[in-house]
Formats: structure tokens, C-alpha cells, sequence
């Protein structure tokens, strides 16, 4: 074993909860991810980010999360994300409208799958919400990374209008609600 080396295996999780440049502001700080990808996954074949918004290719917008599991749990994965957007709206997320912004949960294992439909049943049971939680559980059947200038959007962009008025609020809401799971 190399030095620093925990002998996990590091797993993944893709997620799609909106625009995928403030999932990845907010998975990148957490304590156990060890990467973040902004892409594309749900639709038929690859797609360019000026076809998938389009809202025809049926892609979503998505960050692949690799993460330690002896840091941190792919239910942990879950809540983080379920309390970074609103999985009440279906096919939006604030101004962005359209089934790419949908929030939806593509699974990689039997093991996700069950996780997933489980965090949903517990949300609802605990009425988390007012309104129904319509997030998409479905299987992984491809990820496709987009192009460079949208990765580590947020750490490129943080002065752009976008960020400031998007992704910072967003980010100070999950740094308060989940400070102990901080990267430090």
C-alpha cells in the first residue's frame, strides 16, 4: 500500500439536481470526495452542452462524484444532495427550465438503487417537503464528461454573475447545514 493510502475503493455516484456547476461547487468540499465531473447521462448517446440544452437529447445535466466510502457514505452522498436543490420541481431548478435541469439519481449498483429509492420513502414519510419529491431514480447507462470550460466552473468563475447570485447562496446554506463533513 502507497503512503496515505486507505486500501478502500473509491466508488461513484452521478447525480442531477439542476445546473451541474452548483453541484460540483458543493460536492467538491466534501470531506471523502476525492472528485467531481460536470457532464451529461440519461439521454440516447453523447450529446454536446448546446444540444443537451436544447431539452431534446434527454440527457440531464449531472456531476459524477468519486468519493472514498470509508469517509463518506453514499447515503451521506444522498443527503447532501437532496438538501442542495429542490427535488419537488420537476424539470427545474430556479430559472433553469427544461428536463436537463431534472433531478434524478442514476444508479451504478442494485446496493444505489435500493439507497436511493429509500432516502426518497424517507423523505416523504418525514414530509420533508409540501410537495411530493419527484426525483428520477434510475440505472447508469452512460456519463459523458463536458467540455473543459465547465469543469471547476465555480473555482474559475467565482466573481461571475451566475455565481454570485447562484451558487454562493447555495454554497452557504450546505457550508452552515453541513460544516462537520467539510473538507478541511
Amino acid at each position: 500500500m502507497a503512503a496515505g493510502d486507505t486500501g478502500s475503493r473509491l466508488e461513484k455516484a452521478t447525480l442531477g439536481g439542476g445546473c451541474f456547476w452548483c453541484l460540483e461547487a458543493i460536492f467538491e468540499e466534501l470531506n471523502g470526495v476525492t472528485r467531481v465531473v460536470s457532464g451529461f447521462s440519461g439521454g440516447n448517446g453523447q450529446a454536446s452542452y448546446r444540444e443537451v440544452c436544447s431539452g431534446t437529447t434527454g440527457h440531464a445535466e449531472v456531476v459524477q462524484v468519486t468519493y472514498d466510502p470509508e469517509v463518506i457514505s453514499y447515503r451521506q452522498i444522498l443527503g447532501v444532495f437532496f438538501a442542495s436543490h429542490d427535488p419537488t420541481t420537476k424539470d427545474r431548478q430556479g430559472a433553469d427550465v427544461g428536463s436537463q435541469y431534472r433531478s434524478v439519481i442514476f444508479y451504478h449498483d442494485d446496493s444505489q438503487k435500493r439507497a436511493a429509492e429509500e432516502a426518497i420513502a424517507k423523505l416523504e414519510h418525514d414530509k420533508v417537503w409540501n410537495k411530493p419529491v419527484v426525483t428520477q431514480v434510475q440505472p447508469l447507462h452512460g456519463f459523458f464528461k463536458a467540455d473543459e470550460h465547465h469543469q471547476d466552473y465555480y473555482r474559475r468563475n467565482r466573481s461571475q454573475g451566475y455565481c454570485q447570485v447562484v451558487i454562493n447562496p447555495k454554497l452557504a446554506k450546505f457550508r452552515k447545514e453541513f460544516a462537520g463533513m467539510l473538507k478541511r
